[in-house]
């Protein structure tokens, strides 16, 4: 399948996710029990003033006229206006998004760096004591609740040791880097900034491991199947019994194309990320789209809530077209991809 083909196919899907997620979405906001314009208003504010509100924020026209509107602003790019900030929705999430994006890209490099090596050592000893103990280490981490494990290293790490920061993304005494990328690392380093290079990355690092930590066991064990899948491929006993060493050939042969199934782990684990960094946002206060929908959840602010699903869902399905067009690049005999 060509990539032209592959990308048509996932801009179709994209349309149908976007449908059903503001569909889903603009139901669910409406069923939590509540009166956005009452929280706006005060609770002792006057009847007229709150109906005031409800009429300009259209909350007294029936759903469906609601959602039409919702789709038709959606269709021009208008995620709509916040009930909590007073801003545009777009406007909020394009200053709130770096620091996510760079918190899920920080965990997934982490998770990579930990997941492989660890899935090709208890590949490589099958059944020994480090695969029994790789593989621990995998059940843990995707068996542990970020947000008890964000407490847990805040405790140590901050509250007994005083190793690392606890919270936030930058030392209250120190300047953020001027705004160029809206990642505090990238912009230090290009404005040259070592002082606040530093301070965002030791802010970094917990938040970091604690939402890459789940995703090490994912990485560790699909790099593991995919090793004993091409471990016991013929062409790696040709390459023992040609005279190559045992770390040539599982490092120059096998990892290669054992990488190429687990892109798609990686791909999804992006996508999960994005979902799971609202979490591990609230319990580091690290100022994200994570800690911004929650504070917009407790609002009641129906167009943040469903702006954000409905920029992560678009994320999610772009990171699925890189995947399959990395797919056709790593391996052109792939014909059908889904």
């Amino acid at each position: 399948m060509s990539f032209l083909n592959v990308i048509r196919r996932r801009l179709g899907f994209l349309f149908l996710v976007v449908v059903g997620v503001s569909l889903i979405t603009f139901a669910i906001s409406h069923m939590i029990p509540g009166d956005p314009a009452r929280l706006i208003a005060g609770e002792r504010a006057s009847d007229q003033i709150v109906a005031h509100i409800r009429e300009t924020l259209r909350l007294d026209r029936p759903l469906w006229e609601q959602y039409a509107h919702y789709v038709r602003d959606l269709l021009h790019g208008d995620l709509g206006t916040s009930i909590r900030t007073g801003r545009p929705v777009s406007g909020d999430i394009t200053a709130f998004f770096p620091a996510t994006i760079e918190l899920v890209v920080a965990a997934l490099l982490f998770a990579i760096a930990v997941g492989v090596p660890l899935g090709v050592m208890s590949a490589v000893w099958r059944d020994r004591p480090i695969d029994h103990l790789v593989r621990t280490i995998a059940v843990t981490g995707i068996s542990t609740p970020a947000f008890w494990l964000g407490l847990l290293v805040i405790l140590c790490f901050y509250g007994r040791l005083h190793w690392l920061p606890g919270g936030g993304r930058i030392d209250q005494m120190v300047a953020p880097p001027p705004l160029i990328t809206g990642f505090y690392l990238v912009d230090a380093l290009l404005a040259g900034d070592g002082v606040a290079f530093a301070s965002a990355l030791r802010h970094l690092i917990l938040p970091a491991l604690t939402l890459g930590f789940v995703h090490v066991g994912v990485v560790a064990r699909q790099i593991r199947s995919a090793m004993l899948d091409q471990l016991n491929e013929d062409y790696v006993r040709t390459a023992r019994a040609g005279g190559l060493s045992r770390l040539r050939v599982v490092l120059g042969h096998a990892l290669p194309n054992a990488l190429i199934p687990s892109v798609t782990v990686l791909g999804l684990a992006f996508g999960d990320l994005l979902y799971g960094a609202v979490l591990t946002e609230t319990v580091f206060a690290w100022p994200g789209m994570g800690s911004y929908v929650v504070a917009s959840i407790q609002s009641l602010d129906f167009p943040a809530v469903m702006g954000f699903t409905i920029v992560v869902s678009f994320a999610y399905v772009f990171v699925n077209l890189s995947v399959d067009l990395i797919y056709l690049a790593l391996d052109p005999r792939i014909t059908d991809i889904g």
